[in-house]
């Protein structure tokens, strides 16, 4: 397995372009939808945590600051070729070092139904029943994190 190189962007960096391919590739086209129609917002303001290999993004997640003890975890998308090869699952533990520097004690995030056994194997719990986002079933999950 090539070594995954993980690093913080902003919307400005060049780096950016790719985060957006990926994100629209990997969430919304096999929905029929296209991201440059999504509110980008939050990409402005958010932590945008990005995996490389070989100098290409193929991994991605924003932190959005939602107050003083949690963030929120939203945007994770991983290539197609690359899923199943504990890329993700590295991204999400550099996300949570970067929570803990920052002193946060809780990450929550909306999971896609088909995601939350891979939420789980991380150590996040289910917090709310179902619920309908970008036109699939979610359920809101969350992990309190130990300094």
């Amino acid at each position: 397995m090539n070594t995954l190189t993980i690093q913080p962007i902003t919307s400005a960096d060049a780096a950016y372009a790719q985060v957006f391919a990926l994100r629209d590739e990997v969430l919304r086209r096999p929905l029929g939808m296209a991201l440059k129609n999504d509110d980008l917002t939050l990409d402005h303001i958010d932590t945008i945590l990005t995996g490389n290999l070989d100098g290409m993004v193929i991994a991605c997640l924003m932190l959005h600051h939602v107050d003083d003890v949690q963030l929120q975890l939203r945007q994770m998308a991983v290539a197609a070729s690359c899923q199943g090869k504990g890329y993700g699952r590295d991204l999400v533990i550099a996300a949570e070092g970067i929570a803990r520097a920052g002193g946060y004690q809780k990450i929550i995030l909306h999971a896609r139904k088909t995601a939350v056994g891979f939420y789980q194997s991380l150590g996040y719990s289910i917090t709310t029943g179902e619920f309908t986002e970008v036109s699939i079933p979610h359920v809101m999950m969350e992990k309190t994190l130990n300094s």
